[in-house]
C-alpha cells in the first residue's frame, strides 16, 4: 500500500506488465506506420511517461511533440477542458498519433479532436494507456489501448492525484472504492 495525500492506494498493474504492453503497442504502431513517419503528439502532463516509453520502443522514423490539455482536479473531471500549451507543428498531410494517459468520459479528446482535424492531417489515431469503458460519455475510440479498466481512480505511471504519484513505476488503484 502507498499513501498519496489523504488517500490509500493498493498495487494494480505492475511495471513489468506495463512494459510488456507498451512494447506490444509499439509493435502494432511500427507495423501500421512503416514508411510513414508519424508525429507522436503526447498530451501533458499525464502521458509523458507513457509517450516516452512508447516512443523509445518505436523502430520506425517518427517525431514527437507535446500539448497540454487539462480537465481533472482532485479525483474527478471538472468537465472543462483547458488548453494550457498549444500545438505549434504544421499537421497538414501528416499522420498523427495522439498519445493520452487515460480516456474515461472522453470529454478531453472530444473537445481536442476537432482542433486537430481542422489542421488537415492525413490521418489521426489515438494511443492510450488506460480506458474506462464504463465512464465513456463521448464518442471517442482509441486505436491503440494498453489497458481497459473499471471506472476506478488510479495513480502511477504518469497519472496523479493532485500532482503526486506520477513518478510511481507501477499503477495503483484507490483502496475501498
Amino acid at each position: 500500500m502507498i499513501r498519496v495525500h489523504d488517500k490509500v492506494f493498493i498495487p494494480f498493474i505492475s511495471k513489468t506488465e506495463i512494459q510488456k504492453r507498451v512494447h506490444e503497442l509499439a509493435e502494432m504502431i511500427n507495423a501500421e506506420y512503416a514508411g510513414k513517419k508519424p508525429l507522436i503528439l503526447g498530451v501533458l502532463n499525464g502521458s509523458f511517461i507513457f509517450a516516452a516509453d512508447l516512443f523509445r520502443e518505436l523502430t520506425i522514423d517518427a517525431e514527437i511533440s507535446f500539448i497540454k490539455l487539462a480537465s481533472y482536479k482532485g479525483t474527478s473531471s471538472t468537465g472543462n477542458v483547458v488548453t494550457a500549451i498549444g500545438l505549434e507543428e504544421d499537421l497538414h498531410g501528416r499522420h498523427i498519433i495522439i498519445v493520452e494517459d487515460i480516456i474515461d468520459t472522453g470529454k478531453t479528446m472530444s473537445a481536442f479532436l476537432p482542433e486537430i482535424h481542422h489542421r488537415h492531417p492525413e490521418s489521426v489515431k489515438i494511443a492510450v494507456f488506460l480506458t474506462k469503458p464504463e465512464a465513456l460519455q463521448y464518442d471517442v475510440k482509441a486505436d491503440f489501448t494498453a489497458f481497459r479498466i473499471e471506472d476506478k481512480f488510479v495513480v502511477g505511471y504518469g497519472l496523479d492525484y493532485d500532482g503526486l504519484g506520477r513518478n510511481l513505476p507501477d499503477l495503483y488503484i484507490l483502496k475501498d472504492q
